[in-house]
Order: structure tokens, then sequence, then C-alpha cells
């Protein structure tokens, strides 16, 4: 039996940018931070010609064409699989549609699998792309590359999105210090609400590429408070990228009315009046994961508690996609 494992992430800034309908425009950059919450694949050769898929359902089928869920369908196609005697397991350790990356962890951990079943040595970036193409080209979903790069490297990495498509990867060049500062002082609580974040992104894919004005004089802004925040990590200044956080939420919630609701709004409020310094919904928005800053995670803690959403405590990851 092989397990493969990868890691879903929290972005740091310039979230947004990393869509082709920008990036091949303008280029993007943003910081993403795997963390240790995983999305697990396992993989076994059985004795029947059949394939048995277990996720959220199960598909029992004797062909590959006959899959239902696209993205193991499209995987085997593109490593031309011929095998028919295979179950392929999932399991996470967040649910899906919460804003952690959980497609793009779930890509990369099938194919890490489907490599390691084949004995193909294949290297970080080829995974990544190889991701990016089964989401984006063949499935046509309007999603961006940083899910698919963070799950394949993991780390706390800075992403330049070249126009030309090529990501530039580099890691985060932060101390010691303020790395466990980061990971002490950041708390992430979800809100229950799941959603898709396709349809999120498409509005935002849809305006950029008819090239609306204030869609991407947004992302523009976007786009330099990633470089902003980068500088801030740098130099330890927490409070610094903190307050960007904020100013970075504010210009997330113009990009679609989808992006918040009145719920989400008073968590946010309540939360800034309970010790957080900075904050913003995790992912594309609209449900999923709030992370805050802080300095008084007692006070932040005990006020969220009494909203009834649940905290889930993390620490950064950095090993990516591996084979356990």
């Amino acid at each position: 039996m092989i397990i493969a494992r990868s890691p879903l992430r929290i972005s740091l800034g310039g979230g947004g940018t990393d869509l082709p309908s920008y990036y091949e425009q303008h280029e993007g950059f943003l910081i993403s931070a795997a963390i240790d919450k995983y999305v697990y694949i396992t993989l076994h050769q059985t004795f029947e010609k059949e394939i048995l898929l277990k996720y959220s359902q199960f598909e029992k089928v004797k062909e590959i064409e006959e899959i239902k869920h696209p993205i193991i369908r499209e995987a085997l196609r593109m490593l031309d699989f011929k095998k028919s005697n295979l179950e392929i397991c999932s399991m996470a350790d967040i649910p899906a549609g919460t804003g952690l990356g959980s497609s793009g962890s779930f890509t990369v951990a099938l194919l890490k699998a489907l490599h390691a079943q084949k004995g193909d040595i294949v290297s970080t970036r080829t995974l990544a792309e190889e991701a990016c193409d089964i989401e984006m080209v063949r499935l046509k979903e309007p999603i961006g590359k940083q899910d698919q790069y963070i799950a394949a490297y993991g780390g706390l990495t800075c992403m330049s999105f070249k126009k030309d498509g090529y990501v530039w990867v580099e890691p985060l060049n932060i101390s010691n210090e303020t790395l466990y500062n980061l990971e002490d002082h950041c708390i992430l609580f979800f809100t229950g609400f799941s959603r898709s974040a396709s349809s999120i992104l498409d509005e935002q894919n849809k305006k950029s590429k008819e090239k609306d004005e204030e869609m991407l004089e947004n992302l523009h802004f976007v786009k330099e408070l990633g470089l902003k925040s980068k500088e801030a990590l740098e130099k330890g200044d927490l409070k610094a990228f903190a307050e960007l956080m904020n100013i970075h939420w504010e210009y997330k919630k113009k990009r679609s009315k989808g992006m918040s609701n009145s719920q989400i709004d008073e968590w946010y409020t309540l939360a800034m009046e309970n010790g957080a310094i900075g904050g913003k919904m995790i992912g594309a928005g609209g449900g999923g994961f709030l992370m805050f800053y802080t300095e008084d995670k007692v006070r932040l803690r005990k006020a969220m508690s009494k909203t009834g959403m649940t905290e889930v405590r993390f620490r950064f990851e950095m090993e990516g996609a591996k084979i356990l």
C-alpha cells in the first residue's frame, strides 16, 4: 500500500493574483504557508479487475472513463494508467470547501501516490505543474496556481507568477524567532460555512478577462500588499503584517459580494474588539476559516468561543507532499 500526503495552506498576502486572467497580463505575487493539516491518499493494487474509489462518495467501476470524480479520472488519464485493479481512498484533516486549498492538496497527493505506484521519480515543480494542468486546463476550473504549488513545496513560500505561466518559487526569508512568533500568534477559527471556491473566483476571473478597471486596480493593490507583507515579515515586524492583513481583507471584500456576509462581518468585528490586531478570511471567501493575529490569545479565544466557532490549532509545515 502507498500512502501519500500533502499539506493544506493559509495565505499570508497577495492572494488572488495567481489566476491566469491576472498574471498573464500583469504578473502576480503572493506568500503562502503550508500548515500541519493534510490530505491523505492511499493507493492499493487489488486482485479484482475493478477500480474502487472511496472519498466522500463510493465508486466501483471497470474502466477509467467511467470514473465520476473528475480529478481522479484526469490524473489516471494524464499518467496513462492501464491498470484497472486499483483501490484509491482519500481522507483529510479539514473538510473540503473551507478555504485551505484542499482541492489542490488532493490533486498533488493523488499524483504523488500514482507516480510512486509507477516507480516514477518526479520533481516537486513537475508535481505542482501536473496538478495545475489537471485542475486549470483539463477541468477548466477558474482557479490559480497557489494551492498546487504550496501543497507540493510546503514551507512559507513566496511565489511570483510570470506572464508565460512560469512560477518563481523561493522561501520566505524570515528568522526562526519571527517564524515561531507568527505561528504562536495566528489563530484560525472555522466559521461553519463551506463553499465552492470556483463559484466565487469565477466572478474575479471574468472581470479580469474583461479588463474591468475596478477589479484590476484591486488586484494591483493586493499584489503590492503581498510585497509589503513580505517586507514586514522579513523585518520581523509582525504588527505591521497584521495591519496589512486588515487592509487586505477590506480590499478582498470589494472583489465580490459573496466574499463575506453579515455574520462573518459580525465575528470579525468581535475579534477586533477583543485583542485581534489583524485578520482576514482565508481562501476565496464566503466561508471557511477566519484567521487573526493577536498578542492576547486568551482574551480572543474567550470571546470567539462564545460564538460557537471551532478553533483549529496549527503549526507550519516544511516538507510539502511526501510518501509516508
